[in-house]
């Protein structure tokens, strides 16, 4: 898949989540595309995709909205104000290290540098490494290896 087309994908996601689309499905020829926000237990966005690239459908007709998900929170002994949150830019799976068996890319307490990869989230076949965008020290992994995630899930917070 083309850099252009994740990102369609991305803008995709968005305008679904800004009009409560419960449900997305499309299916034009041998691709077929199903977005499915999970509104109950853990933020989640079901992506099943053939290996063709993304078309946008603009103007889908929306469904009901979705009830609010929480978040996970922080620990209690650390104000909210203080932790930076790294959050997914895209939809997909996460995983905490480079291949299975592996040690992961950092763990609570691991001092990190803005750039730094933290994870990789694979979406549609490709490994995505998410780098940090601040800089300091794990306080939490808010999800766990193999989780699907959505986009703007948070997925580590740091203290700065």
């Amino acid at each position: 898949m083309k850099p252009e087309d994740i990102e369609d994908l991305k803008q995709l996601i968005e305008f679904l989540k800004e009009n409560q689309v419960a449900e997305f499905d499309l299916d034009r020829g041998d691709m077929k595309i199903r977005l499915k926000f999970n509104p109950v237990a853990a933020p989640v966005v079901a992506p099943l995709v053939a290996s063709l690239p993304y078309i946008a459908a603009p103007g889908a007709p929306p469904a009901a909205p979705p009830p609010a998900v929480p978040v996970s929170q922080p620990p209690a002994s650390e104000p909210e104000s203080e932790l930076h949150i790294v959050k997914s830019p895209i939809v997909g799976t996460f995983y905490g290290s480079p291949s299975p068996g592996a040690a992961p890319f950092v763990s609570p307490g691991d001092h990190v540098e803005k750039g730094q990869v933290i994870c990789i989230v694979e979406a549609m076949k490709l490994m995505n490494e998410i780098e940090t965008d601040a800089s300091g020290e794990i306080v939490r992994c808010l999800v766990t290896n193999g989780q699907p995630v959505e986009y703007g899930q948070p997925l580590f917070s740091i203290r700065g």
